[in-house]
């Protein structure tokens, strides 16, 4: 606990945002150390201009059996909260459009407001489309957000940990992704780089693991016909440790995972009554919480997977 709490303390006053090329290299540095520290040969790959990620790899990708991966770039200030709900997918979309629906509102108000006292009804729908488009733009290419400890510190220092607790293994790999916030291009550039493994082999995305007292792996719909793996990950991370292991029912997670057919989604949520499990605070100031018992927890759980899993 005490290592994670000095890796914590250093991500979250050094490298609290990782946005710009600039403050993504200097953390990069940071983590290449620690991961040379850990045991781990790591080194950076990248995809040319047009894609423009950068991903930490520390292992063989090519010749892995498991790859454990979070993405460390941080995002932009939303003009609404974000909201992801694993379990409750109907509320995810329900939010979605309706925060889509209120900026829409926003923008056509501004733009009434302009053209109306002009009497130039004429501007109307120049002026609607150009207010809507900032705000998407806004949304995804604006300010940085400035506290971002769960989403994705949190996964950064969990995949970390774990680098720590486990030890280098030849048939594990550790993949920190660029540009998650970016449409996945990180992780669709991984994939095109190794097609044969990213097909093939089990992926642990670790994303907001640091806000809320239920750890949810959510196996993608293939990886819940693999038994093996399934007794796995119930005796690794146990349900006494607020683990929640679900394999029943329709989950949707909007992160590095969907980019790879054999995938665990590891995550923390609250709990809310008729809502579900939820992930609160992000993409805003508020973004402050990050436990470390969250983060220990999650590099037992990875050790003593790698150890049942593999077989070792």
């Amino acid at each position: 606990m005490e290592q994670i709490a000095q890796l914590k303390e250093y991500l979250l006053t050094v490298h609290p945002v990782r946005r710009t090329g600039a403050q993504k290299a200097d953390f990069r540095k940071w983590l290449l150390r620690e991961l040379k520290r850990a045991g781990w040969k790591a080194g950076e790959e990248t995809y040319g201009r047009f894609n423009g990620s950068v991903n930490v790899v520390a292992g063989d990708p090519d010749r892995a059996d498991v790859i454990l991966c979070a993405h460390y770039d941080t995002p932009a200030r939303m003009l609404v909260q974000d909201f992801v709900s694993p379990t409750n997918v109907l509320a995810h979309v329900l939010y979605h459009v309706a925060a889509a629906m209120a900026l829409a509102a926003a923008a056509f108000a501004l733009a009434l407001a302009v053209s109306f006292p002009l009497n130039r009804p004429e501007l109307m729908l120049p002026l609607f489309l150009i207010l809507a488009l900032a705000a998407l733009w806004v949304s995804a290419y604006g300010p940085a957000n400035r506290n971002n400890a769960n989403g994705n510190s949190s996964g950064v220092l969990a995949l970390l940990a774990a680098a720590y607790a486990a030890g280098y293994n030849k048939r594990v790999c550790l993949v920190f992704l660029d540009n998650n916030e970016r449409n996945l291009l990180g992780s669709s550039a991984f994939k095109r780089a190794h097609p044969g493994k990213a097909a093939q082999t089990l992926f642990v995305n670790l994303d907001c693991v640091g806000d809320g007292e239920n750890l949810l792996l959510i196996p993608s719909k293939a990886s819940r016909w693999d038994g093996e793996l399934l007794e796995a990950l119930e005796e690794a991370f146990p349900e006494k440790d607020g683990c929640r292991l679900l394999t029943k029912g329709l989950q949707y997670y909007p992160s590095d995972n969907r980019r790879f057919k054999f995938h665990v989604t590891v995550c923390a949520c609250r709990y809310l009554a008729g809502l579900g499990y939820y992930i609160p605070h992000l993409r805003t100031k508020k973004d402050t919480v990050l436990e470390e018992g969250n983060i220990a927890c999650i590099a037992r759980g990875i050790e003593r997977f790698l150890e049942l899993y593999l077989g070792e």
